[in-house]
């Protein structure tokens, strides 16, 4: 792992099979010597807190105003609550608060018995008893944050249990159980596993704030710009969740077109990034990078070119401010989908990044066992992997992909022009993606040197796919010396 910008172990306890008998030669020595302890964990409550809860409830019936939205505004749920007595009528609370009812014991009491939830909250008696624990509310977030914990400790063993279980199942796919264990516990920490599906009235309202802020102009409420104007107008920015996919054939210039939305991104949006690139190095991406914002051609200094002083200057501004900016590159050949996304959602935690660029996804493996035998499948498993961690850590995707020959197989105004059935084990990659976009530049094919001349620095992006919003030809300018793409059709006459 390389930073552009500044530069538990987990302690599972194994229960003992009580019903062996001690003497078991088939036991190994060490558990026939086990205490009383061992047997004792296994029958062990989980951590609760019903004193907590109780005090929560409590509090609620008797400021509900109050209170129960305190509760909502810090993504208490049902599942915080170690009780099926306690976690039904908060439930049933929310549901009232959140329809505009009133709640007062009374009518609260009629309106369980009629939903047949009267007995499932222990009774008439036990509302009562609610009512009154708690004299006092000024304890309630401290109360709050009892619940909360034991709720994360009962997380922990009930994963911690999963895990050890499937591990003793001794799975084939030992690398995707991994995966599994560390996205499970990374989910507690960040709360996801209780807060991940909003109601249908948070993502109204949701819905209803961009349009408003869509209205008033805010270009935060789009997505992330990449520089090229016609791009950004036909997709409204790269979305949160969303996988990009541009492919294009070799020697196109996908990798310099991935790196100048990277760059756009990183630099003038000040947004973390992460670049992973399975064909470069971290060293070559960075000198690409430098010499491309400074818009020097390095290739001059093999034919004996001289840097001027501006030269010099733009070259050291340039990498001063790409080694402050937060751009972090991983350079491992062949990574798995299961190792990029372990990187990916710890840099997530650690940096908040804000966008992920992946060149290219053919060089991607997938370690199960299924995806040994078909590459179709291989690519289906990374593919869906990637779109799944653009939804899970909520930011934009782009991902570089190869086309196969069938551009050069056609002929006339056609020959060159990719479509997306052009796509490598194209079917997954089209469905999963919410972007297609196919680079190409038209003097790759000209027939003579006079038509290479006329086309030089012609290239286009069709937007084959867009899932919200149009699709059609993008005009670009290609600088080759500079490794880099600019908006629109090049200028006539444009110099080579």
């Amino acid at each position: 792992m390389t930073s552009v910008g500044t530069f538990g172990t987990l302690s599972l306890h194994m229960a003992v099979d009580t019903k062996s008998a001690p003497g078991n030669s088939a036991n190994p020595s060490f558990l026939q010597k086990g205490s009383s302890s061992e047997v004792d964990d296994v029958t062990r409550a989980l951590p609760h807190a019903v004193g907590p809860e109780k005090s929560l409830l409590s509090s609620m019936l008797q400021d509900p105003q109050e209170y129960i939205g305190v509760a909502i505004e810090e993504k208490l749920t049902k599942d915080h609550f170690y009780l099926p007595a306690h976690s039904t009528l908060f439930g049933f609370l929310v549901e009232l608060f959140e329809g505009g009812q009133e709640v007062e014991l009374v009518s609260l009491v009629q309106r369980l018995l009629d939903r047949g939830l009267l007995d499932r909250v222990g009774g008439p008696a036990t509302l009562t008893d609610l009512y009154t624990y708690a004299p006092s509310p000024g304890h309630f977030r401290n109360h709050l944050q009892h619940v909360k914990d034991k709720f994360v400790l009962r997380s922990i063993i009930q994963n911690a249990n999963a895990a050890i279980a499937q591990a003793y199942d001794a799975p084939d796919e030992v690398a995707a159980l991994l995966d599994t264990v560390e996205q499970s516990t990374l989910a507690i920490r960040e709360g996801s596993e209780t807060n991940r599906a909003p109601t249908l009235k948070q993502s109204v309202n949701e819905v209803l704030e961009q349009f408003q802020a869509l209205l008033a102009g805010e270009k935060g409420a789009q997505g992330v710009p990449t520089g090229f104007a016609e791009l950004d107008r036909m997709s409204s920015g790269l979305k949160p969740g969303e996988m990009f996919v541009v492919a294009a054939r070799p020697s196109m210039g996908k990798t310099s077109f991935m790196m100048n939305i990277v760059e756009h991104i990183v630099m003038e949006q000040k947004k973390p990034s992460m670049v992973f690139s399975c064909e470069m190095s971290a060293f070559q991406i960075v000198q690409r990078l430098v010499f491309s914002r400074a818009k020097f051609a390095l290739s001059q200094l093999s034919r004996g070119f001289t840097p001027a002083k501006g030269d010099l200057q733009r070259i050291q501004r340039a990498a001063l401010e790409i080694a402050g900016s937060k751009l972090f590159i991983d350079d491992t050949a062949g990574i798995s989908i299961n190792e990029l996304r372990a990187k990916a959602r710890r840099k997530k935690r650690e940096e908040d990044i804000g966008f992920i660029a992946i060149d290219y996804l053919q060089l991607m493996k997938s370690r199960t066992k299924q995806a040994e035998n078909s590459r179709e499948r291989e690519i289906a498993e990374i593919s869906s992997g990637i779109k799944g961690l653009a939804k899970e850590l909520g930011i934009p995707i782009l991902i570089l992909a190869q086309l196969n020959r069938g551009p050069e197989s056609r002929s006339g105004k056609s020959l060159g022009v990719p479509r997306m059935s052009d796509l490598r084990e194209s079917g997954s990659i089209e469905q999963d993606a919410d972007m297609v976009g196919l680079l190409y530049r038209t003097a790759y094919y000209a027939e003579d040197a006079e038509e290479k001349e006329q086309k030089a620095g012609e290239a286009e992006l069709v937007l084959a796919k867009n899932r919200n919003g149009e699709t059609g030809h993008i005009p670009l300018t290609f600088i080759a010396e500079l490794m880099r793409f600019e908006s629109g059709a090049p200028a006539k006459d444009m110099e080579n």
